[in-house]
């Protein structure tokens, strides 16, 4: 032992008993794993790895990536997920996007949504995109945020065709007042809600999913008694929805983007209310919604006069053909109706372009409709209860995205899901590429490169049918039907 180590036991042999000193030693143990602990605990944050795209081998996990563009596994795309950019939907965000819990009324920011509710002396100025609101409730300073009312907001080719909205609230009427563009010129005694039908929305899909439903939702409860402030309008969209946006609002719609005039509210709605789960479409979960989807179905046949509420089996059975233009086109229609007349269905072949009312009605008269995946198949909404969806879908790993898109959404609608998964012979890419190429063979190659790549490919490809594989799916869509009326 070194002199210096004497000297220092010397000292501590004196100062204290053998004891004391054994107490010492453990008080200074436990002192030291007190301090590793610490440090463990402030810097875990810094040594977490950083979330990263998850690859996936498989063709149906690979086309579930393609729709997340933030580098974050899809698992944790849920109400309660946090993220650099989004918050859980129980919390608010203030100031540049801190959260700031005390906000109330708050914007909720949940996986594919944000929606603001703000209540009091709210003013809405479109030239500028910005709505100012003075609220009574307590928050501390003033609170900014920007947004983009449209309910895809992970997707940045929908999200840039969206107009950005800057939110501010304050607590002082005063200065509220004294804003440049805040006295108001047009005082409206009903709640507004402010949506955008840019996006994707002349995709018939889309403006269903993103615009339709998540409006029905969010509108629904005022019984008409509610402005529509629309941004980004597309007359052609609103033609096309007028039926629905007048059985949802008593008012014309104003086109927000245009007003250099001030509308002032005591309540406003910035953005739709949708589910909170990013992967599903074409749904209303009455866990999160005073609603349903068989609410909202019985809402559209109230708008458009529909008459079916379910299937008539008075009468033989009516299957519709959803022709197509381009691509995703049956290129045997014939053959196929001849197959579907033999097993006893009355068929009705028809394209999805003569006006949604007219076409809503032919839907509507029918108890199965047959399609390649597809917009087109979205029309299913029309279909009465307990009627029959045949989804065909063509080859390149179209499982998830039928099932997600049009198979679970149908369930959720009281109908019957059906689908037919076509061979390389049935597809027009065999006869393209021919059976040895990458893009016959290997899918999921293909998939790997990105949605832009998938969509070039897989979604140009015209169908042929095989009748003799093809029957025994009309047959128990039929068998189907006739089971309901025992």
């Amino acid at each position: 032992m070194t002199e210096k180590g004497l000297l220092y036991d010397t000292i501590l042999a004196r100062s204290f008993s053998k004891n004391q000193q054994k107490r010492l030693g453990y008080g200074a143990f436990i002192a030291c794993l007190f301090f590793v602990f610490t440090l463990c605990t402030v810097f875990k944050p810094c040594l977490s790895p950083l979330p990263a795209v998850e690859l996936q081998l498989s063709v149906d996990a690979g086309l579930r990536m393609l729709r997340v563009t933030e580098t974050q596994k899809p698992q944790a795309l849920s109400s309660t997920a946090t993220t650099p950019t989004s918050i859980s939907k129980e919390q608010a965000i203030s100031d540049g996007d801190k959260m700031e819990e005390t906000i109330k009324p708050i914007c909720k920011k949940q996986s594919r949504t944000e929606v603001c509710e703000l209540n009091g002396d709210v003013r809405v100025h479109g030239k500028s995109a910005t709505i100012l609101a003075a609220i009574t409730s307590a928050f501390t300073g003033n609170a900014t945020w920007h947004m983009r009312p449209y309910a895809r907001k992970r997707d940045p080719g929908a999200m840039n065709r969206v107009r950005e909205w800057t939110v501010k609230l304050d607590k002082n009427d005063e200065r509220l007042e004294n804003a440049n563009f805040s006295r108001c010129v047009r005082n409206h005694s009903v709640p507004a809600i402010v949506f955008s039908v840019g996006g994707y929305s002349m995709n018939n899909f889309h403006a269903f999913t993103d615009i339709v439903v998540p409006l029905f939702t969010t509108a629904r409860r005022f019984n008409g008694e509610v402005q529509f402030l629309v941004t980004n309008k597309f007359q052609p969209w609103i033609n096309k929805f007028k039926e629905i946006l007048k059985s949802l609002s008593n008012y014309d719609l104003i086109n927000i983007d245009d007003e250099d005039e001030t509308h002032c509210f005591t309540s406003v709605i910035i953005g739709l209310k949708i589910h909170p789960e990013y992967f599903k479409e074409l749904t209303i979960d009455s866990s999160f919604s005073e609603y349903s989807m068989s609410d909202f179905r019985r809402f559209l046949r109230d708008a458009y006069s529909l008459r079916n509420a379910a299937v008539d089996l008075h009468r033989r059975p009516r299957i519709l053909i959803l022709s197509r233009v381009g691509s995703r086109a049956f290129t045997n229609t014939d053959e196929i109706a001849n197959a579907a007349g033999e097993i006893g269905f009355e068929v009705v072949v028809a394209e999805a372009n003569t006006g949604l009312a007219s076409f809503a009605e032919t839907v509507n008269s029918c108890d199965v409709m047959l399609g390649v995946h597809g917009a087109g198949l979205t029309n299913m909404v029309f279909l009465p209860e307990n009627a029959v969806v045949i989804q065909i879908l063509p080859i390149g790993g179209f499982e998830w995205l039928a099932e997600t898109d049009f198979g679970r959404p149908a369930k959720g609608m009281n109908l019957r899901y059906l689908d037919y998964k076509i061979e390389a012979e049935e597809s027009s890419l065999l006869r393209q590429y021919g059976r040895d190429h990458e893009i016959v063979r290997d899918p999921s190659a293909v998939v790997k490169r990105g949605w832009m790549a998938f969509k070039s490919t897989y979604l140009v490809q015209n169908v042929t049918v095989d009748i003799n594989r093809f029957k025994p799916v009309l047959a128990k869509a039929f068998e189907l039907l006739q089971k309901q009326s025992m």
